[in-house]
């Protein structure tokens, strides 16, 4: 059983496609562990942010091919989970936080 830590990896907030999802359809995205399933991840984001979730839509993205000195190398594969926030929802990464 993964913690609610190790479930969600980081925000993917600095797109284009990102920030398009986030302002017309109130959509968040973030890399998750490859072995979290669409449950975890929704009671990940609703515990962590204080948010209702809607929906919950993932992908899994094959490592790319990179080049280490005369040989290759492969990344590794990730996952891609995008969160649908229930209308009125919001999750602000770059708020100012009060002290």
């Amino acid at each position: 059983m993964l913690s609610v830590e190790q479930v969600l990896r980081r925000p993917i907030a600095l797109t284009e496609k990102a920030n398009r999802l986030r302002e017309d359809a109130n959509q968040v995205i973030f890399e998750v562990s490859r072995e979290a399933n669409k449950i975890q991840i929704k009671e990940a984001v609703q515990k962590l942010f204080n948010v209702k979730v809607k929906c919950v839509n993932t992908q899994v993205y094959r490592g790319k091919d990179r080049r280490m000195g005369r040989g290759y190398g492969k990344m590794q594969n990730w996952k891609k989970a995008i969160v649908t926030l229930k209308a009125g929802e919001n999750i602000d990464f770059f708020a100012e936080t009060e002290s």
